[in-house]
């Protein structure tokens, strides 16, 4: 394969009006799952769980191929093998240290688990490729129902608690001396996370889940510290890069995880790029103060 070829898998955007409406449900699921996904990013980042969203989405891969092998629903499989993991990790996890050692250990377990269901399934190899990779056109309107149903009240939850689980992620220690339930807050967010992943995984897969609840509020945090403009920004960013993926995926020939990763990962860069800059410009009205300072003495 030369670099032509390359290039053609990747943008090739013959019959593109033809090919635009049947990624209409994607796109707004995608729509759907990055407002999702840059809201419960910020307290991702905040709580320090990156490494707990791939945890919880190995597991969940292993709901969904068990769903495929069994001819159950796949969005519904994939939600109970999230939870689970979530209450695992949430009620057994509650210090950094014994948290990251559970997931060491539930991770390849999921994981191995999903590649046995999808060794034993015997139906289209797209579908075992879709569970890892994500599928543009697999959104029905069924799945884009429970999905949108499913978002809809996560975000209503995480409305309900924000403020004290924005006090219990900033400093536990404190909102705890306050009376604030930050056990009970831990468990229910890892839920409305582990829900989360399993809903971002039928768009970008498994593998790829962190690039829509991380990447994104990583970068916000990158350019902003003030916490309005931090969460609108956790957002655009990922819609920009889940919805930016869909319709550069439909042009080519590959899954959907790369382009949407791509794209979220070149925001990273830019908002990594302005706020080393703006970190510069910041420390050099010190310089001259401090070469005054040095000459006096």
């Amino acid at each position: 394969m030369d670099l032509q070829d390359i290039v053609d898998a990747l943008f090739t955007f013959d019959n593109y009006a033809q090919l635009l409406p049947l990624v209409r449900n994607s796109l707004i699921a995608g729509a759907v799952l990055g407002l999702l996904g840059g809201l419960i990013g910020i307290f991702v980042m905040m709580r320090d769980l990156a490494f707990a969203v791939h945890g919880i989405a190995e597991l969940s891969f292993a709901g969904a191929a068990f769903a495929l092998l069994v001819g159950a629903n796949v969005v519904a499989g994939s939600l109970v093998g999230s939870v689970l993991a979530a209450l695992v990790l949430g009620f057994m996890g509650i210090r950094a240290r014994d948290r990251n050692s559970i997931i060491g250990v539930v991770m390849p377990f999921g994981l191995g688990l999903g590649i046995l269901f999808l060794a034993l399934y015997e139906g289209r190899a797209a579908n075992k490729f879709g569970l890892l990779t994500g599928q543009i056109v697999s959104v029905d309107d069924v799945q884009l129902n429970l999905l949108v149903g499913c978002a809809v009240v996560v975000m209503l939850a995480l409305a309900a608690i924000w403020r004290p689980l924005t006090f219990a992620s900033a400093d536990p220690d404190l909102a705890e001396a306050r009376g604030v339930p930050v056990r009970g807050l831990s468990i229910l967010f890892m839920v409305l996370l582990g829900v989360s992943v399993a809903l971002s995984i039928q768009v970008v897969g498994a593998l790829l889940v962190l690039a829509l609840l991380i990447t994104p509020a990583a970068a916000a945090l990158r350019v902003s510290s003030a916490p309005g403009v931090v969460v609108l920004l956790s957002v655009v960013f990922a819609c920009t890069s889940v919805v930016g993926g869909i319709l550069l995926a439909l042009g080519g020939r590959i899954p959907i995880s790369p382009y949407v990763t791509t794209i979220s990962f070149a925001i990273y860069l830019v908002c990594r790029m302005v706020g080393s800059r703006r970190s510069v410009r910041r420390s050099r009205p010190a310089e001259p103060a401090v070469a005054a300072v040095t000459s006096l003495r």
